[in-house]
């Protein structure tokens, strides 16, 4: 058994992270769905992978610092659980969808949630993060 594989995703789908996230991290397979992104964008967060967090929003909403700004922010947070609320359309047939999720980290030594309604679009075959609304 090696731990390496055989260790849970971060975004709490209970799958092992070979088998869920690291796929779409790794760019052979894309989001089905608009939770399965918001799930794996959650994961990237949680294991550092900047990159892909700038990839996987929409290109229009993308600005020349997101990079540097999303590398500062993985440096100071540490990712703890994600729950998923509710999801409203973001199905693979759909070209928007919303997911609604609770995500609690520590940062700067202090323990919060994000309360986010965040909304994708998909673009050809691809999904991506639209914007959200915090709550």
């Amino acid at each position: 058994m090696n731990p390496k594989h055989d260790a849970l995703c971060p975004c709490g789908s209970q799958y092992p992270y070979m088998a869920c996230c690291a796929p779409l991290h790794a760019g052979i397979k894309q989001a089905d769905t608009a939770e399965a992104l918001m799930r794996s964008r959650y994961s990237a967060f949680a294991k550092g992978l900047a990159k892909y967090l700038v990839k996987t929003r929409a290109p229009a909403m993308r600005e020349p610092s997101d990079l540097k700004d999303i590398q500062s922010m993985i440096a100071n947070t540490q990712w703890l659980g994600l729950s998923i609320k509710d999801c409203e359309l973001g199905e693979a047939q759909d070209k928007i969808g919303e997911v609604e999720f609770v995500a609690s980290y520590v940062s700067q030594g202090q323990p919060a949630q994000l309360h986010e309604r965040s909304r994708f679009i998909k673009e050809g075959d691809q999904w991506y993060y639209l914007d959200g609304d915090i709550k």
